[in-house]
């Protein structure tokens, strides 16, 4: 019953999502692959991975969950060398991130959650197993699995304090979906008693540890800083200090703050990378309102250095990590602003100092671990503090370089998810092969 009027209004919004969707892809420069998302995947792309069969579909929503699979990606690919694998992602930017990692065989659109989209995916692609990073429960996508005999793994799984209690109260609804998953690896115990709450088989529940935490560690070498630097036309000689996943509301308030770096030492720079990169032209505006040189990324021509107090702005996508390797200092957006903060893991893992701000609700076990290792001073509580923590770190080549070798030690204390998911995959994988 529960299923017939989930579909029912699938059915109903059709005619409102179609428009929709067709809007927010085209009104930020986006194609809308309505073929893909109803289920069709180009003969082409499906040549990327032969007949199918042998193939490992992982999803992941957006960027933040794609950069936390690509340590699986790597560990699939190290641990059964002979699969192919296919990532699908919802948002074009995510995709754009799987594309450029080449993690995987071949990048989709994730299907609509209309039966005959996903059962036409999972056809075409054929996997013997599926991963869904993180929480994304998609019951029609799930159910088809269950039917075609593909096993379905929950992987890096959490669940926020503050969508437990949502979830509780609709776990009449979510219940019988977690019950067709045939794995959930959890980031924490407490996450797994959740979810063993909200209905997941008790059994099928493992504690699996965070994936963010297995990102590599590697401080660029002088020389690699040098070419990065030359590459983007950042001045050599300057204090760079990178704003990154920055969301309205955080841009002036950096403005700001490096307003009064610039007044402390001129020779600084500011690589303002905005959360979505369709946000540029209107922060390219405010930057201008304010009176700064900038360049944006995309109009990059070669010629040499930008000026020494001006901005890199960044428009395009899958191209922070390597800007947070030249950068002397990271502040990470998403969390000056109450929308739950943004990853610090992976500027740390650059060995770089880093700031963020008192809103961090989605990366709270992380955010801990920085006040815990780093000190306080790491979680300014509001620009005023921000201010001042910059203009003490910029003042302190060796505090920085302590700072960031404390931020790394905290990957390096917490890896070993990888290594978890990848005894769950094979325990799947094996029992899959036994029913065929």
């Amino acid at each position: 019953m529960i299923n017939i009027i989930y579909n029912l209004l699938l059915w109903l919004i059709l005619p409102l999502l179609v428009p929709f969707h067709a809007y927010r892809s085209l009104s930020r420069g986006r194609r809308t692959a309505f073929l893909e998302r109803f289920g069709r995947i180009p003969s082409e792309e499906l040549d990327l991975i032969g007949n199918g069969g042998g193939t490992i579909l992982v999803h992941a929503v957006s960027v933040g969950e794609t950069n936390a699979a690509l340590p699986l990606l790597k560990g699939i690919r190290q641990r059964f060398p002979g699969k192919k694998i296919v990532v699908s992602n919802v948002t074009e930017t995510g995709r754009s991130v799987a594309q450029k990692s080449k993690a995987a065989d071949l990048c989709i659109y994730f299907p609509f959650d209309y039966p005959f989209a996903v059962r036409s995916v999972l056809e075409q692609i054929r996997p013997e197993l599926v991963v869904i990073m993180e929480t994304e429960i998609w019951p029609n996508f799930i159910a088809v699995a269950r039917e075609l005999g593909i096993p379905v793994l929950l992987a890096n799984g959490r669940i926020s304090d503050r969508s437990f209690g949502r979830y509780l109260r609709l776990s009449w609804f979510f219940r019988p979906v977690l019950q067709r998953l045939s794995a959930l690896c959890m980031q924490t115990a407490v996450d797994a008693e959740r979810i063993r709450a909200i209905g997941a088989p008790p059994a099928a529940v493992h504690v699996g540890g965070n994936l963010k935490y297995d990102i590599p560690v590697v401080k660029a070498p002088a020389q690699q800083v040098a070419r990065i630097k030359e590459k983007y036309q950042i001045p050599t000689d300057c204090f760079v200090f990178a704003a990154a996943s920055t969301h309205e509301g955080e841009e002036a308030q950096v403005l700001s703050a490096y307003r009064d770096l610039l007044a402390r030492d001129p020779q600084s720079f500011l690589i303002l990378a905005p959360r979505h990169p369709e946000r540029a032209p209107g922060v390219a505006e405010l930057i201008k309102k304010e009176g700064f040189p900038f360049q944006s990324r995309s109009a990059l021509d070669g010629s040499g250095p930008l000026p020494a107090g001006g901005i890199l702005l960044l428009d395009t996508v899958g191209e922070l990590a390597g800007l947070y390797r030249a950068s002397d200092l990271v502040f990470v957006g998403g969390s000056l602003v109450p929308t739950g903060g943004h990853n610090p893991l992976e500027p740390a893992a650059c060995q770089v100092p880093v700031l963020f701000g008192p809103h961090m609700e989605n990366f709270r076990e992380i955010a801990a671990l920085f006040v815990k290792h780093c000190g306080a001073e790491v979680q300014p509580p509001d620009v005023a503090a921000l201010k001042s923590e910059v203009m003490r770190l910029a003042a302190d080549a060796s505090l920085r370089e302590e700072l960031g070798r404390r931020g790394a030690g905290i990957l390096l204390e917490s890896a070993g998810a990888t290594g978890r998911h990848l005894d769950v995959m094979a325990s799947l994988l094996e029992r899959g092969g036994q029913r065929g």
